[in-house]
């Protein structure tokens, strides 16, 4: 879980003059690419930093827009093949990864996704 807020600024404040990398990795805004090594996430590591330091980016720093900062719009449709895409912009804004799982519950005219395992599973 990567570092916000105060406990970002003091985990700064005591790396000094480590390297940039070794900062950002030591304040968790590491993931994994698809062959296993490790993508360090600057822009979200400073992100995090100028928002720690009071900087607002306006509207919930990007949050509710996809690629090219268009607004999302929360509604898709299923395509010619019969599959239904959320997208990217979504994924990241619930901070989901390759390779998570989720258990679809189907109810009245709504689909549910659930993440394997959660209490809700049941």
């Amino acid at each position: 879980m990567p570092l916000s807020g105060s406990e970002l600024l003091a985990k700064v404040k005591e790396l000094g003059d480590t390297s940039k990398s070794d900062m950002v990795r030591e304040c968790g805004y590491v993931s994994s690419k698809k062959d296993g090594s490790e993508r360090l996430n600057f822009t979200a590591f400073y992100e995090a930093l100028l928002e720690a330091k009071g900087l607002s980016f306006g509207d919930g720093a990007g949050k509710g827009r996809g690629k090219g900062g268009r607004k999302l719009s929360y509604n898709t449709r299923v395509q010619f093949n019969g599959n239904l895409l959320i997208g990217k912009a979504y994924t990241a804004l619930l901070d989901l990864n390759p390779g998570d799982e989720f258990e679809i519950k189907l109810g009245r005219k709504q689909i549910k996704l659930i993440p394997a395992g959660s209490a809700d599973e049941e």
